[in-house]
């Protein structure tokens, strides 16, 4: 068992407006009183949500995360929003390169490595996500992938604090469509991941971050994938809009 911490995170992705919300927080809140947490939390609801989240989440040991954000600071950007403006909504952490922002609106690994440097020089905590298709795994070309997304996105990156940066692997073929990657399969690209990373970063900070797993993750799945040696977590996606199953997840990883 590796001394990281376990990070449980929902993206709750276009769901929840601000009532549902508060709803969905006061849940996790309670179920989290009544079965304290052995990982940290994190939530990822709408930009519009994220104050509403935040003040429900108050006293207690759940983190809030942006899904997305621009790398200018400011700007004519029709629809953005800044890093600084998460930093003072009261978020800790944002998702950076999500496949759906990949897939439906063309975003580059240029484009995340520009936004994970914003998010660094704003004290947020990246979440870097990465992964494969259907088509590069049947293909043969997964670690040839995630090696490229995860070069260029970290180019010109120094991480200095392991604690302050987290990488999602997220099989694009498992995401949203009922499948899991076996844990056998996930942990054999979280350790090729590492690996990588060390050759970027050096081995001792390499062994610190942590590597999520995201895809249809539900209860049932976690405690195999939390046994694997490089797996330190998971980035939920569906199961993070239902308290039962949310809760079940995070006892599951402890």
């Amino acid at each position: 068992m590796n001394e990281r911490t376990p990070i449980i995170a929902g993206n709750w992705k276009m769901h929840k407006t601000r009532t549902e919300t508060r709803g969905l927080m006061r849940e996790l809140v309670e179920g989290l009183r009544i079965s304290r947490a052995a990982c940290e939390i994190i939530v990822a609801p709408p930009f519009v949500s994220i104050v509403d989240a935040i003040e429900e989440a108050e006293g207690a040991a759940i983190s809030v995360s942006g899904q997305n954000m621009h790398w200018e600071e400011r700007g004519a950007f029709t629809g953005e929003i800044s890093a600084a403006m998460l930093k003072e909504a009261g978020c800790s952490h944002v998702i950076i390169g999500h496949s759906e922002r990949r897939q439906f609106f063309g975003e580059t690994d240029e484009a995340v490595n520009l936004k994970i440097k914003a998010a660094i020089r704003t004290d947020l905590i990246p979440i870097f996500c990465l992964g494969e298709s259907l088509t590069e795994r049947e293909a043969g070309g997964t670690f040839e992938v995630v090696r490229t997304q995860l070069t260029r996105g970290l180019d010109g990156i120094r991480i200095s604090d392991a604690s302050r940066f987290v990488i999602a692997y997220e099989p694009v073929w498992a995401i949203g469509t009922g499948r899991t990657a076996s844990p056998e399969q996930a942990q054999e690209v979280h350790e090729f991941l590492r690996a990588e990373l060390a050759s970027l970063v050096g081995r001792d900070r390499a062994s610190e971050v942590r590597i999520l797993y995201g895809g249809s993750v539900k209860p049932d799945d976690t405690r195999s994938l939390m046994a694997c040696d490089d797996i330190d977590g998971c980035l939920v996606g569906g199961a993070s809009l239902k308290s039962g199953d949310f809760l079940g997840i995070i006892r599951e990883a402890a």
